[in-house]
């Protein structure tokens, strides 16, 4: 199993970002992740970084850390612009960087903002792979969609290495997609109960899930911890997409979700992650997990 930092790069400045992301890569987390919004969703009138240039940041102040984003979204941005910003984030990183891409998780967003894609953005979002790869071979190529055309379109360098893509979703549009072009499938935690029925549809893409994870790290803060997660993330559902614990309890919770097929974890602490949560989480969890 994998455990990877969910950290959306808001309410905190870039210096409390890069601290976090150090702390994760010395606790053994294997990568990072952050959002891509326009405006925070539901907190559109607190702070927030942009999604790439955070990842750029963070991975010039990390070696190990694989660096991504849970996820990007495809309407946001023209994908030979895309195409280039990932080649130079994979030469500058070492290979360390991965796609995450979705089709957008906020409709409302996309509205605000005027990004219109008539309706299309499973469609949209399958186009965006197909170039994005054509892209990367280093090849002189052509391509005629509904949303992109190519006309003798070249770029170089090519990638260190294929580009891991990570897909989120669970609709069957996008499941296509996962299986067509996926490393890895993001089921979201609101369909966790789903994993078994999906599975089959995200062919060889192995699976991730998010987990909102409300870190107990001593007994008697159970109470605190309880309380505080109920009320930032009293959305969530509870099973596999809120875990709340202590250190022997969430080494059940995720050894039983890697039991049922999960590979790899994207842990988003409801105390907005500290040094010593990230820490205890990585001593005492991620170390038993291994």
């Amino acid at each position: 199993m994998e455990f990877h930092l969910f950290l959306p790069q808001m309410r905190m400045s870039m210096e409390a970002i890069v601290e976090r992301a150090q702390a994760a890569e010395a606790a053994g987390f294997g990568g990072i992740a952050f959002m891509d919004h326009l405006a925070p969703p539901a907190a559109e009138g607190h702070p927030m970084f942009d999604a790439m240039a955070t990842a750029a940041w963070v991975a010039a102040d990390t070696s190990r850390l694989q660096v991504g984003h849970l996820v990007l979204c495809d309407a946001f941005r023209q994908p030979a612009v895309l195409a280039r910003e990932i080649v130079t984030l994979d030469h500058a990183s070492g290979g360390r960087f991965e796609l995450g891409i979705g089709s957008g998780s906020v409709s409302a967003e996309l509205t605000r903002f005027g990004v219109d894609i008539e309706g299309r953005r499973v469609e949209r979002l399958g186009e965006t792979l197909d170039v994005l790869k054509l892209l990367w071979s280093g090849e002189r190529v052509d391509y005629d969609g509904r949303f992109h055309r190519l006309k003798g379109a070249q770029q170089i360098p090519a990638p260190t290495r294929p580009i891991p893509i990570l897909i989120g979703g669970a609709g069957p549009k996008t499941m296509a997609l996962v299986a067509r072009h996926a490393s890895w499938w993001n089921l979201p935690g609101n369909e966790a109960h789903r994993l078994a029925d999906l599975r089959p549809a995200a062919g060889s893409a192995r699976a991730s899930l998010q987990t909102i994870v409300g870190y107990v790290g001593d007994e008697s803060r159970r109470e605190d911890v309880t309380a505080a997660a109920k009320r930032r993330f009293g959305w969530a559902a509870s099973g596999p997409a809120m875990a709340v614990g202590t250190d022997a309890e969430l080494v059940d919770h995720f050894s039983a979700l890697g039991h049922d097929g999960v590979e790899r974890f994207y842990c988003w602490f409801t105390d907005f992650a500290p040094v010593d949560t990230i820490a205890g989480f990585g001593a005492n969890v991620i170390a038993k997990c291994s």
